[in-house]
């Protein structure tokens, strides 16, 4: 049990970094608010409750992978380099595609 507390402290420690250092993770955490403010006007049945939370997760999930990877292609290669240039900007696009998603996911459960 010990051992399952410590690593909710580590996930919480990693939120936190994640909230600290990365603008865009505070700026999707503000929008998920926003749908979530939405959902409660709008009524949502319980199926969009769970397609808005899915949503919001897969963006939110997709910003702290990219933070990890970034981290990591820095710590093993701290100069420019075109391979990790690749790395980086390929983690951008996934969470770009995420976010465009969502998008579009919370126009449809929003307005239709």
């Amino acid at each position: 049990m010990k051992g399952l507390i410590k690593s909710f402290g580590w996930a919480m420690h990693g939120l936190a970094t994640v909230w600290k250092e990365e603008r865009n993770f505070r700026i999707e955490v503000a929008l998920a608010v926003v749908g979530v403010i939405g959902g409660f006007f709008r009524g949502f049945a319980p199926g969009q409750w769970v397609f808005l939370v899915l949503i919001i997760a897969f963006v939110l999930m997709g910003e702290i992978v990219n933070t990890a990877v970034e981290d990591l292609c820095n710590k093993v290669e701290p100069n420019r380099d075109l391979a990790i240039g690749k790395i980086k900007d390929v983690m951008a696009a996934y969470v770009l595609v995420s976010a465009i998603a969502a998008a579009i996911a919370g126009i449809i459960i929003f307005v239709f």
